[in-house]
C-alpha cells in the first residue's frame, strides 16, 4: 500500500534527527574516539531509512536491506575496534552507539506508520538516556540489591499474581472474590511503596514534618510508635515531634479517602466530607502544637522506613482482607447492624485497611450507605484512641499528653460524627 509522503513528516524526520545528532555530538565531545554518528550522520541515515522504506513499503524488503548493511558496518566498526584492545569501558565503545545509529535509522517509518507523538517520544527518551548516562551508572551502583528483589515482588504482585485470579465468588459466605482481595493488597502495597521509595531515596533527613507525612501514608501506627520512643532520647523538640505524631494521623484519613476512591467512588463521595473534615481539624491540632514548639530539635530527622512488600506482609494482609469480610458478613446476619459496629471497634486496634476495603467492594452486603460510613468512622476512631494510647506508653504520659490528647479528641470527635450519622 503506497504512503503519501508530506512535507510536515519529511520535516519532523529531519528536525527529530538533526536534534538526536546534536545531543550526541555534545555527549561525545570529549570522547578520544569519537563514534560513528552525529549532528550530519544521523539526518543523511534518518533520510536512507525513510527512502528505503518508501521503495518498497508492502514488505519493506529494501528498508531490512539497508537495516541489514547498517548493522553489518556497525559490526565491522566495533570489532576493529575492540581488535585494538580498547577498553569497552571507554565512552563510545559500548553499545549507545548502535543503538542510536538503529534508532535513527529506524525514524523515518515510524514517522510514516505512527502518531507523531510516538518518533518524538522516541528521540526524546532516547536523547535522555544518553544525557543521564553517569547518572543512572551511579544510580545503580548506590542502589542496594533488596531493592531490586522489592521491585520483583511488586512486579509479581501486580503482574503475575492479580492477573490470573478469578473475577467470581468462590464462596457463598461472602461475595468477595480473590480478584478483588488481590487487588486490594495491590492498591495498599502500591501506596505504601511510593511512600517508602520517597522516604527512603527522595527526602532522607527533611524533617520530621516530611517523614511524618511519608509515614502516615505508609502506616501511621508504626510512624505513631516510632516518633513516641524517639521523645525518651531528644527532650528540645518534644512539641514538634508530637505535632508530627498528630500529623501522620491526620494523612491517615486523606489516605483512607485516595484508597476506597479506588474502590468504590460512591462510598467515597460520602465519606470524603466527612474524613476531609477530620483531616483539616488534625491538621489545625498538628499546627497549634508545632508552633508552640521550643526552638532546636531534630529538624531533619528521618524514620527507619520498612520494606512494605514483603510477601508474608502480603499474605497476612490477603488473610485478614478474607476474615474480615467473612466476619462481617456473619455478624451482620447474627448480630445486626450494631454488630458491624463492634467488629469495627475491635479492627480499630490492629490494621483498619483490610476492613475498611472489605465494606468497600461488597463485604458489608445488604448494609446500607450510612452503616458502612459510620463503621469506617468507628474503626479509624478505634484506631486513633489506640495511637493516644502508643503516644502515651512510649514517650511518657508527661512528654506525650499533648499528642494523646490530641489523637484521642479526634477519635472521639469520630465517634461522635458516626453516632450522628446514623
Amino acid at each position: 500500500m503506497p504512503f503519501a509522503l508530506n512535507v510536515e513528516q519529511i520535516a519532523l524526520v529531519l528536525g527529530l534527527s538533526f536534534f538526536y545528532g546534536l545531543a550526541y555530538e555534545e555527549f561525545y565531545a570529549k570522547s578520544p574516539i569519537k563514534p560513528p554518528g552525529g549532528i550530519r550522520t544521523f539526518p543523511l541515515l534518518a533520510l536512507l531509512g525513510l527512502g528505503l522504506y518508501l521503495v518498497e513499503p508492502a514488505y519493506a524488503s529494501a528498508f531490512s536491506a539497508g537495516l541489514l548493511g547498517l548493522a553489518a558496518w556497525l559490526h565491522a566498526y566495533y570489532k576493529a575496534r575492540w581488535a585494538r584492545e580498547l577498553s569497552t569501558r571507554e565512552a563510545g565503545a559500548g553499545l549507545i552507539s548502535p543503538a542510536s545509529n538503529l534508532l535513527v535509522y529506524l525514524l523515518g517509518p515510524i514517522v510514516m506508520r505512527e502518531p507523531f507523538w510516538v518518533p518524538v517520544g522516541f528521540t526524546v527518551f532516547g536523547v535522555l538516556l544518553i544525557g543521564v548516562r553517569e547518572r543512572l551508572h551511579s544510580f545503580a551502583r548506590n542502589i542496594p540489591s533488596e531493592e531490586i528483589f522489592t521491585l520483583a515482588k511488586f512486579l509479581v504482585l501486580t503482574g503475575i499474581v492479580l492477573p490470573i485470579l478469578p473475577n467470581h465468588p468462590v464462596t457463598a459466605l461472602t461475595t468477595i472474590t480473590p480478584y478483588q482481595v488481590w487487588l486490594a493488597v495491590v492498591v495498599v502495597s502500591s501506596l505504601s511503596y511510593g511512600s517508602y521509595l520517597v522516604q527512603k531515596y527522595v527526602s532522607p533527613g527533611h524533617g520530621v514534618l516530611v517523614a511524618a507525612i511519608l509515614g502516615g501514608l505508609y502506616s501511621s501506627t508504626a510512624t505513631t510508635v516510632v516518633l513516641s520512643r524517639f521523645h525518651q532520647d531528644d527532650r528540645n523538640a518534644q512539641r514538634r515531634i508530637q505535632a508530627a505524631i498528630i500529623l501522620a494521623s491526620s494523612i491517615m484519613f486523606l489516605r483512607v479517602v485516595i484508597v476506597v476512591s479506588v474502590f468504590n467512588v460512591r462510598l467515597a463521595l460520602v465519606l470524603a466530607p466527612l474524613l476531609l473534615g477530620l483531616f483539616v481539624f488534625g491538621l489545625l491540632l498538628s499546627a497549634l502544637c508545632y508552633l508552640r514548639g521550643t526552638g532546636g530539635g531534630p529538624g531533619g530527622m528521618a524514620l527507619a522506613p520498612v520494606n512494605p512488600l514483603e510477601l508474608n506482609a502480603a499474605l497476612v494482609f490477603a488473610a485478614l482482607f478474607i476474615i474480615i469480610s467473612l466476619a462481617s458478613t456473619w455478624v451482620k446476619s447474627e448480630f445486626g447492624q450494631r454488630g458491624i459496629y463492634w467488629l469495627a471497634s475491635a479492627v480499630g486496634v490492629a490494621d483498619v485497611d483490610p476492613f475498611v476495603l472489605s465494606l468497600a467492594q461488597g463485604g458489608g452486603a445488604g448494609m446500607g450507605m450510612r452503616t458502612l460510613v459510620a463503621a469506617i468512622l468507628v474503626a479509624l476512631s478505634s484506631n486513633n484512641l489506640l495511637k493516644a494510647g502508643y503516644s502515651a506508653a512510649f514517650a511518657g504520659l508527661r512528654r506525650g499528653v499533648l499528642a494523646a490528647a490530641a489523637l484521642t479528641l479526634l477519635g472521639i470527635i469520630g465517634i461522635g460524627i458516626a453516632v450522628w450519622w446514623v
